[in-house]
């Protein structure tokens, strides 16, 4: 058993939340009861997962897309009453990390998708309030296909590849969930191989014009390791029971 603040504060220092402007508030989004047994860990906050936490028992889920955002309506009046009637009845908190998760040199989303595939990280980039998002990194000279074939059997998606670049690849660029153009952009300054990424965006021309392979990976699925890993890091640190549950978009 753990008290609830003390994991609060471990998470809040271990992916420094305070370090960098996000449209998330990230931290504790909830609060439930004092004492944590067990902690729920999920991409996404919602009905499906807090009905998930409740049949689990969880004291505790921690997501990588929370409730509150900056754009969001805050009142807490239909769906979010819905969602928020759940976490109240059982007293179970609820903890978001978005930006400070995907950035993360150890547990991170980007450092993770790299990690699967061996690569050691070489450079940031993907830069949000001048900071480093993402990273490229180098693996031994492979081929898009058996990329995809890695990602398939460790993310449980289905990608999509553009194949516009150099059938030998060594550089590798990534960025989980959906970057976007801006972020493609700055992929094309570093002159990777490959660039891998969830969300499928309009840059079919620009991939080929430009000569780089690109793989769509899935927004959900590129997005379920950063939890994943941090689950593991808070059962290191706490007596307290941890586990993920996959709640897939299809997106």
């Amino acid at each position: 058993m753990a008290k609830l603040y003390d994991v609060v504060k471990f998470l809040d220092n271990y992916l420094e939340n305070d370090s960098i402007k996000d449209d998330s508030f990230n931290g504790l989004q909830f609060e439930g009861k004092r004492d944590v047994n067990k902690v729920l860990f999920a991409v996404d906050a919602g009905i499906e997962t807090f009905k998930k936490a409740e049949e689990l028992e969880a004291d505790m889920v921690v997501v990588h897309h929370g409730h509150f955002w900056e754009k969001l309506n805050p009142c807490i009046t239909g769906f979010a009453k819905k969602r928020f009637e759940i976490l109240f009845k059982n007293q179970i908190s609820l903890y978001a990390t978005h930006l400070p998760l995907d950035k993360h040199r150890e547990v991170g989303n980007n450092a993770q998708l790299l990690d699967i595939l061996k690569a050691k990280i070489t450079e940031g980039f993907a830069e949000f309030d001048g900071q480093s998002i993402s990273y490229a990194g180098i693996v031994n000279e492979t081929t898009v296909e058996n990329i995809k074939e890695i990602l398939e059997e460790k993310l449980n998606t289905k990608c999509y590849a553009l194949e516009f670049g150099s059938e030998k690849i060594e550089k590798i660029a990534v960025c989980s969930g959906g970057g976007g153009l801006k972020v493609f952009n700055q992929a094309l300054d570093l002159k990777p191989d490959l660039y891998i990424t969830g969300e499928q965006t309009e840059l079919y021309h620009l991939a080929k014009d430009a000569g780089i392979n690109v793989i769509f990976a899935g927004h959900h699925a590129t997005e379920t390791l950063g939890v994943k890993a941090l689950s593991k890091v808070v059962k290191e640190n706490f007596d307290v029971e941890v586990e993920f549950v996959d709640i897939p978009t299809g997106l």
